[in-house]
């Protein structure tokens, strides 16, 4: 059976869709045994597309966080299987429907957008939203990574943490936010006019329909029976 690629096939809106879906459906049904069934073949669903890095991440997470968090339930509630696993589906339905959306390439979901004429303030704070996490876990870094070289290792000091990390932290942030403001000067952008044009168009194909539909005929199912 052949695997598809989630990054190269799935037109991006159709991911955000199902990740938002994904996340209100396990929500709203966490307390029933049958989320934990629509998880389980939502996972499976999202392995046949390949969202195989972005599950590794999620499932980690999830195992750490929601464990934590189930297992804090269980003795909460007078140690109610019930509550932990309702706790568990609230935080898988969390995990797996942000795997979805962090399979989706930040250039991508821009073109999408600006093939369907949105508003140019929204893509914007689209493009900046998908790519400052990126850029905030690679400064994080490179601070620590420099606390480590003149040896300041005590993070949990408060003078240490202030002085070597906080600082230099907020200074690189605010010399990126000028970056940027000037990137997009220099680039002639401005949010008045509508007119602007698409090179490389996303497309929706055959395997967009099946993915978003496979998962809605899922919840469906899961309803139903």
């Amino acid at each position: 059976m052949k695997f598809f690629k989630m990054k190269e096939n799935i037109y991006p809106i159709f991911s955000i869709i199902a990740s938002l879906f994904t996340i209100i459906f396990g929500l709203c049904m966490a307390k029933s045994i049958r989320c934990s069934y629509f998880l389980m073949v939502l996972f499976a669903w999202l392995l046949l597309f390949g969202l195989y890095k972005s599950l590794i991440r999620m499932t980690i997470s999830f195992i750490i966080i929601g464990g934590i968090f189930s297992f804090i339930a269980y003795f909460a509630y007078g140690r109610e299987i019930s509550a932990s696993m309702a706790m568990a589906n609230r935080f898988g339905a969390i995990f797996l429907g942000l795997a979805i959306s962090m399979s989706v390439e930040p250039s991508k979901m821009i073109r999408a957008l600006s093939s369907i004429k949105t508003p140019k303030a929204f893509i914007l704070g689209a493009l900046i939203v998908t790519s400052f996490p990126k850029v905030l876990q690679g400064e994080i870094k490179r601070v620590l990574e420099a606390m480590k070289v003149r040896g300041a290792n005590n993070v949990l000091n408060i003078k240490i943490f202030y002085r070597a990390f906080l600082i230099p932290f907020i200074t690189r942030i605010v010399n990126i936010s000028d970056t940027l403001s000037l990137s997009i000067e220099t680039r002639g952008f401005s949010l008045s006019g509508n007119k602007y044009t698409v090179y490389n168009r996303e497309l929706i194909n055959i395997f967009d329909l099946v993915f978003l539909i496979g998962i809605i005929i899922q919840a469906v199912l899961v309803i139903k029976l």
